[in-house]
C-alpha cells in the first residue's frame, strides 16, 4: 500500500511537473501534499492549477497561508537579516501575483490529513502538529521530538517546512519529513520528495529527481523576484 507525499513547491512548476512524472513511472498513483505549494518561484498560479487538477489532497502551508490571508510576512525563521529581507521580497511578490482564485483555493486547504492504512493511523501536517511554522528536524533535540510524538493521536507522522527529508522511528512511532519538491536545501538542486510503503512495517524511501531548474532559475532573474533565489535554487542551498 504504497504512497508519496510531495511538499514545499513553491511555486515551482517546472520541478512539479517532473516530480509528477516520477511518481507516475514507479506506479504510485495516490499522492499527498504537505504544503507550501507558493513562494520564492513565480508560478503560483501554475502550481495551484496542476494541484487541482491532479486531486492532490494537501494541507495548508505557513506561505499558503501567508498568501491567501494577506499576512505581512509568512512566519519563516530566516538565519539573518538578508534572508529576512529577501523573503520578504518574496512574499510581497506572491501576493501581488497569486490570483483571486487561486487565493480562494489557499484558503480551502485543512490544517492537517489524516488516514488509517493497514491498521495505521497517518497524519499530515505543514510544520508540526503543534504550529503550521515550527520546523521539526532531523536534528531537532530528541526530548522535543518524543514529547511532539507523544501527544500525536498517529502513528506515522509525515511534515514538510524544513525542506530536508528524513525518516526516524520515535517509541516505535514514525516522523517522516517529505524535503522540497522546488526549493531544495539539500546542497544540490535535485527534488525530494518520499514514499510511503505500509504492510507488516513501515518502509520510507526518500527520492531524489533531477527537473529543469535552470528554466525555473531564470525565470526568477526574469521577474521582480530577488535574483538570490535563482542563485539558491541552482546550488540546492538556504
Amino acid at each position: 500500500m504504497k504512497f508519496a507525499v510531495i511538499a514545499d513547491v513553491h511555486s515551482n512548476i517546472y520541478a512539479l511537473n517532473a516530480a509528477l512524472v516520477d511518481i507516475k513511472q514507479r506506479g504510485i498513483e495516490r499522492i499527498y501534499c504537505a504544503g507550501d505549494l507558493v513562494g520564492y518561484a513565480p508560478f503560483p498560479n501554475e502550481v495551484i492549477h496542476t494541484i487541482k487538477k491532479a486531486n492532490i489532497p494537501t494541507v495548508m502551508g505557513n506561505y499558503d497561508e501567508a498568501t491567501a490571508y494577506f499576512k505581512p510576512t509568512c512566519g519563516c525563521d530566516y538565519p539573518n537579516d538578508k534572508a529576512a529581507e529577501i523573503g520578504n521580497q518574496s512574499i510581497a511578490w506572491t501576493k501581488k501575483h497569486t490570483s483571486e482564485e487561486s487565493k480562494e483555493f489557499l484558503k480551502t486547504l485543512p490544517s492537517k490529513i489524516e488516514f488509517t492504512e493497514k491498521g495505521k493511523k497517518v497524519l499530515i501536517v505543514h510544520g508540526s502538529p503543534r504550529q503550521i511554522n515550527e520546523y521539526l528536524y532531523e536534528t531537532s533535540p530528541q526530548e522535543e521530538l518524543e514529547e511532539i510524538m507523544s501527544q500525536v493521536d498517529a502513528d506515522i507522522l509525515i511534515c514538510g517546512h524544513t525542506h530536508l527529508p528524513y525518516h526516524k522511528v520515535i517509541n516505535e512511532k514514525h516522523l517522516i519529513n517529505a524535503g522540497s519538491v522546488g526549493k531544495p536545501k539539500h546542497g544540490d538542486p535535485m527534488g525530494t520528495y518520499v514514499i510511503v510503503d505500509i504492510g507488516q512495517d513501515v518502509q520510507v524511501e526518500i527520492i531524489k529527481f533531477p527537473y529543469d531548474y535552470e528554466t525555473t532559475a531564470q525565470a526568477i532573474e526574469d521577474s521582480e523576484l530577488p535574483n538570490e533565489l535563482a542563485a539558491l535554487l541552482r546550488t540546492g542551498g538556504r
